[in-house]
């Protein structure tokens, strides 16, 4: 294509637009080209926004990190571009950089309900628990009906029954269309009863809301089931690889069942004066992918485990902490990465970082199958999907209790088991014996975790600014009648439950 002199920004503006096209219709890698081709003719903020979610979408989040930067010094002026930078930032665990940009896309557009949302998850995030009530009141004041606004309001804080929003709740539920709306305002309603006292229509409210949104989706336990089985079957091969160059590296992986205080002890490590929180990262799945050379839609499945297990294992280790530096905020000589679900990766981390120190929560099973049923995850993510009915995460539980079985065996001294219960009983004890784990010395700061200002992006914000509380210990109880099919399927699986 050949430019008249005097047209580079209708050019430039010509290449954005079909560079938007073509990552609109999911050729993510032909509009990031044409979007830069428009950028080095045009270096609009308006561009560079968008090139930073492009490369943020393509998991290039140290590109993504250095267009932003660019971005900030010739910023836009529209309320999408403002908005978008502070997708991405959140995107690359930067909350703090991302409010600005989310407050001044509000005053830009102040009748757009998906950025007033996004700042008022901000402010959450951040702790700023009354400024995100306001902004979420603002919000529903607008647009009555916006589930996602509901659902976050009713978990901030725990409500009374001379102060809550329950009828509100009944009303904007009664009147919701279906699908994700009613899923996000069953969950919302379910927990406000709860508080309230009405602990049997919060789980009768739950379950409807979960079976409505299970009959949808096209679930089954055996596709998880495979990808365990070829985590198993692949170990031996990772076990006995010779690892070329692994990094020296010793970052903390925090693993487990979801819902069981990793974010609690997530929040401890990171109170410690030597150790920082990446939050939850994507970055050793992704170097997994990668390093399998498989073009399979999922991040995890087996034909992916196993044509990983005999890729580079170094390399991974390479991968992944290039990976989180980009998700790194502070001078911390540790890190933590508290994705949960990398008790799946734990013979990668083993083989790919051999200083790498992995803490698994183990909690009571039937506390952890009602806790995940009471959890709304990420709408939409495969990752959750046995997370709606009471059997299938007791199925998953099963796996995950086998799997750490071998863990156990084979990692001996990398792996450290923290039951949520012991912790809650004896704080101090138990944070000693997991900082010895850590290689890490005693900081009395690790007791005053809730005091840590950090950022929290993880369902527990909430629970995490308060001191140690014991309110989640044998919930089960309460439901005893409703979660009898689980202790029975927990039973022949030879699971203990107490």
């Amino acid at each position: 294509m050949i430019l008249d002199r005097g047209q580079p920004a209708e050019a430039a503006h010509a290449l954005f637009l079909r560079g938007m096209g073509e990552a609109q219709g999911g050729r993510v890698r032909a509009g990031i080209d044409l979007v830069e081709r428009a950028i080095a003719l045009a270096p609009q903020g308006e561009y560079r926004a968008q090139l930073a979610r492009l490369y943020s979408l393509a998991r290039r989040d140290g590109d993504a990190a250095t267009v932003l930067r660019a971005a900030e010094q010739a910023l836009p002026t529209d309320a999408l571009s403002r908005d978008t930078m502070g997708c991405v930032y959140a995107r690359l665990g930067d909350h703090a950089a991302a409010l600005p940009h989310f407050a001044q896309a509000v005053r830009l557009a102040p009748d757009n309900t998906e950025y007033r949302y996004n700042e008022a998850v901000t402010l959450n995030f951040l702790g700023r628990v009354d400024e995100a009530e306001d902004a979420l009141e603002a919000l529903i004041a607008l647009a009555p009906g916006y589930a996602r606004a509901h659902h976050l309001l009713s978990s901030l804080r725990k409500v009374s029954v001379s102060r809550n929003h329950v009828e509100r709740l009944g009303l904007a539920r009664s009147r919701a269309g279906g699908g994700r709306d009613r899923l996000l305002l069953g969950y919302a309603l379910a927990k406000e009863l709860e508080d309230i006292g009405e602990a049997d229509q919060a789980l009768d409210t739950l379950c409807a809301a979960n079976a409505e949104h299970r009959s949808n989706l096209p679930y089954d336990f055996s596709r998880d089931a495979a990808a365990f089985d070829a985590i198993e079957i692949a170990w031996p091969k990772m076990r006995d690889a010779a690892v070329v160059d692994a990094p020296q590296d010793a970052p903390i992986f925090v693993i487990g069942m979801p819902r069981t205080g990793t974010t609690l002890v997530d929040r401890i490590l990171s109170s410690h004066s030597e150790v920082e929180s990446a939050g939850e990262l994507q970055a050793m799945p992704l170097a997994v992918k990668h390093a399998s050379g498989t073009r399979t839609p999922t991040v995890l499945d087996p034909e992916t485990v196993l044509a990983a297990a005999g890729a580079d294992l170094g390399q991974i280790g390479r991968d992944f902490m290039a990976r989180a530096v980009h998700h790194r905020r502070g001078t911390a000589s540790r890190f933590t990465d508290k994705f949960p679900g990398n008790f799946q990766y734990a013979g990668f981390i083993a083989k790919a970082l051999p200083n790498a120190r992995i803490v698994c929560l183990r909690r009571n099973p039937m506390d952890t199958v009602l806790s995940n049923f009471r959890n709304l995850f990420a709408v939409g993510s495969r990752y959750y999907d046995f997370s709606y009915d009471l059997l299938d995460i007791a199925a998953y539980y099963v796996r995950f209790d086998r799997l750490m079985a071998l863990w156990r065996k084979a990692l001996p001294g990398q792996v450290l088991e923290v039951g949520y219960e012991d912790l809650i009983a004896d704080q101090e004890g138990r944070t000693r014996v997991l900082l010895d784990h850590c290689g890490l010395g005693w900081d009395p700061a690790c007791l005053k975790f809730h005091t840590n200002r950090a950022a929290v992006s993880t369902p527990s914000a909430a629970q995490v600014r308060r001191p140690i509380y014991t309110d989640s210990v044998a919930r089960w109880k309460r439901h005893a009648d409703v979660l009898e099919p689980v202790r029975r399927y927990f039973e022949q699986a030879g699971i203990a439950i107490e």
